[in-house]
């Protein structure tokens, strides 16, 4: 049957698979569909999570943290593998009711604080350790608009955009261009702003960036899938200068590398606990021949892309 010949029924029901990546995941319901303990290390911050562009923002900021001098900012990531339904475990969902990564458990108070939703942990981590998030009432309301602004224009470009442009199980033109037509303008939008300061706030990097870059910066750069002509991103280069600005950050390098699965670039770790984990996955990769015996613990993002 072609897009052209479906007609809704009156009562939407799941008879059948809908094809594509996350067929054997996609369920019309909620709730734990096996049991399983989440893990604990030995840090107070425990992440559950997997290196997506969400998982990404919570380890970039956590590694900025840690980079800045801040302790306790140490953090174990367990590896929620998503398209094996790790986030369907009963000890996941006892977190996060709706099975999404990142999770996050901050043990460093009295009682422990569980948060789920990329945002909330960024907003619960900065207001914590006193970083990454103005103070002065007007500059930290610019700060949550674009935090809040992400979250709300993202499952466009995700959900939208990179679902039927790459993982649909069949091109639909129409889909395509409604969700390429509202990337781009998202992508104006930054590139404006970007237009007369070098982070999203002005001079000084925040959270916003840190939600921001793993969505539209990888696509500014080409990360994973290189989309770049299809957008025509060279219409943003504001957007293009500021991806590359933060991209070049030694933290922002290591927090891509965390719960990465795919060995896009060198270093990639399941799981992380203790800062020597990249180096000792840096070494394993020289030791196949994957990386040059040169590269440093912190080049491997960019020598990847040249």
């Amino acid at each position: 049957m072609s897009t052209n010949d479906y007609v809704p029924p009156k009562v939407w029901t799941h008879l059948k698979p809908n094809g594509g990546v996350f067929e054997s995941i996609n369920r019309p319901t909620a709730g734990a569909t096996f049991e399983r303990d989440l893990p604990k290390g030995k840090h107070p911050l425990q992440l559950y999570s997997q290196g997506t562009w969400n998982g990404m923002k919570v380890t970039m900021l956590l590694e900025e943290l840690l980079e800045a001098g801040l302790s306790g900012a140490e953090y174990d990531a367990w590896l929620i593998e998503i398209r094996k339904g790790d986030q369907f475990g009963s000890g996941f969902v006892d977190v996060n009711p709706n099975s999404k990564i990142p999770t996050l458990i901050d043990y460093s108070g009295d009682k422990p604080v569980r948060i789920f939703e990329s945002g909330a942990i960024l907003l619960h981590l900065a207001e914590r350790f006193g970083r990454f998030i103005p103070t002065e009432a007007s500059a930290r309301g610019d700060c949550l608009s674009w935090l809040f602004w992400q979250v709300g224009s993202t499952p466009y470009v995700g959900g939208g955009f990179a679902h039927f442009y790459k993982y649909a199980p069949v091109k639909i033109e129409y889909a395509i261009d409604r969700y390429t037509m509202e990337t781009k303008r998202q992508m104006d939008v930054l590139n404006r702003r970007l237009a007369d300061r070098a982070f999203i706030l002005g001079d000084q990097i925040s959270i916003a960036d840190f939600a921001i870059f793993p969505w539209y910066g990888t696509y500014a750069l080409g990360w994973y899938v290189d989309v770049r002509q299809f957008l025509g991103v060279h219409e943003y280069p504001n957007l293009v200068r500021w991806a590359e600005s933060m991209e070049s950050r030694p933290a922002v390098q290591r927090g891509r590398r965390v719960n990465r699965i795919q060995k896009d670039v060198p270093g990639c770790i399941m799981e992380r606990h203790e800062a020597s984990d990249f180096e000792k996955a840096l070494n394993v990769d020289r030791l196949a021949n994957l990386i040059p015996h040169q590269l440093p613990v912190d080049g491997g993002v960019k020598a990847a892309r040249q």
